[in-house]
């Protein structure tokens, strides 16, 4: 087929005229430059450090082009951003959240049965959508169906789609009835659903396979259940549930092919064998000692925190919205969680911003802002956890997480100084991402490819 195939081309070369293939093709015409004049009456370009009074930011193609002191008059058609009576700071980031849940798990019970792949990408746009609407222009999805946040992934950065930048898992590897197993289902719902579930994997050897096969269908980032979990319906505690050979294999061969490797772990024993094995970061980290934070120290590592979801599982438990195993370790975790998240800040270990969006509802991700400051976090470092700090965690602190010359124009405002009142960061009024606005004044505007 393939010889068919060159030599038909080459007889179709031959069967065209001298002149035509002598005839380099017209050049395209370079589409004129976007250029955008934002005026910030203060503007907090890298957070943790102090803020600018009266200034100018020029977004040129998506990027940031110049930052000026005072309002700088826009030159050859740009357009004018007012955002005088505004506070200007960069667009957060959300280290995790579950585009493909909803928020709603009693909800999601009731409609499950009923919903083809195809409804849960509509529902995937619109959770997208919301998150990009509060606030947040890049986010990690840890764990969703694989090729559709590809292809979602894909769709907003061809400015298809209106949502954030996507830094994408896939699902998530686990052992057998480990928390990514499908617990909780009579036996022919859960032979079809481990029949389609390639992550799941037995011993280092299957657990590579089980990496390659994310990696296959597009993960940027690898996530991995290192202890049991809140939200699954099985009663397998929290500790660890993989052994440190499987959780070394699966983060070995992570950063292999140049991905970064997460676990999420809520026990001790799951947490610290998860940093000896190497792992980039921590997914929740409920049960935290002083060990513990020596191990994320010497290794490196980050805590993502989600209180959010704890909030939130907390909540939905004692409304009756979960089944009583997740109830019951939604229960053991409050006891401590707090504890354990406030000595962690305490300690000055590395923290990213995350919420675990999709175990609570898309779109109050800032909420997370506020459970970080009550847990004695400066408010000043829990704005740079979502924007620089996550931004090195990603390895995109080059071009994302601070406003900067050269880095991607995402940008937000909000009224009044987040610094002094973190819940002004619950109502966004401007976004912009890569240069496109999103939302002016509080309304959307039209959106244009980027």
């Amino acid at each position: 087929m393939r010889f068919a195939f060159f030599a038909a081309t080459a007889t179709l070369a031959l069967a065209t005229p001298a002149s035509a293939q002598q005839q380099p093709p017209a050049p395209a015409a370079k589409p004129a430059a976007q250029v955008s004049y934002i005026h910030a009456g203060s503007l907090l370009a890298r957070p943790g450090e102090r803020a600018r009074g009266n200034s100018t930011i020029i977004v040129r193609d998506g990027k940031i082009a110049e930052i000026r002191d005072g309002f700088a008059a826009p030159e050859g058609g740009a357009r004018l951003i007012d955002l005088k009576d505004q506070y200007v700071l960069p667009g957060f980031i959300d280290m995790h959240v579950h585009f493909y849940s909803s928020g709603y798990p009693l909800q999601a019970r009731i409609d499950g049965p009923g919903l083809d792949l195809e409804d849960q990408f509509v529902g995937a746009m619109a959770a997208a959508r919301k998150t990009l609407d509060a606030g947040f222009t890049t986010v990690r999805d840890l764990g969703g169906e694989p090729r559709g946040i590809r292809a979602l992934r894909d769709a907003i950065n061809r400015g298809e789609v209106a949502g954030p930048t996507i830094v994408n898992a896939g699902h998530m590897i686990s052992v057998t009835a480990g928390h990514g197993d499908a617990n909780g289902l009579r036996r022919e719902l859960a032979h079809v659903e481990r029949e389609q579930s390639p992550e799941l994997c037995n011993g280092p050897d299957d657990c590579r396979r089980a990496t390659r096969e994310q990696i296959f269908t597009g993960a940027e980032v690898i996530k991995f259940a290192a202890s049991g979990g809140v939200g699954s319906n099985i009663a397998g505690g929290l500790e660890a549930q993989m052994t440190y050979d499987e959780m070394k294999a699966i983060i070995d061969t992570a950063h292999a092919f140049g991905r970064k490797a997460t676990a999420h772990a809520h026990g001790k024993s799951g947490i610290d064998t998860a940093l000896r094995a190497g792992v980039d970061s921590i997914e929740h980290g409920s049960y935290i000692d002083d060990e513990t934070i020596a191990l994320f120290k010497q290794k490196g590592a980050y805590l993502v925190p989600t209180m959010h979801a704890f909030e939130s599982v907390i909540r939905q438990g004692r409304a009756g919205e979960r089944p009583p195993a997740s109830v019951a370790k939604a229960e053991q975790v409050a006891t401590v969680v707090k504890a354990s998240h406030r000595r962690a800040f305490g300690s000055g270990m590395k923290i990213a911003f995350g919420t675990d969006s999709g175990v609570g509802p898309h779109g109050t991700n800032a909420l997370e802002f506020k459970y970080m400051t009550d847990a004695g976090m400066d408010p000043a470092r829990a704005i740079r956890v979502a924007t620089i700090d996550a931004a090195t965690l990603l390895g995109r602190a080059d071009s994302i997480g601070s406003i900067e010359v050269g880095k991607d124009a995402d940008i937000i405002a909000v009224a009044g100084d987040p610094v002094a009142d973190v819940t002004r960061l619950q109502t966004v009024p401007f976004v912009m991402r890569r240069g496109v606005v999103h939302k002016l004044g509080g309304e959307h505007q039209a959106t244009t490819a980027n």
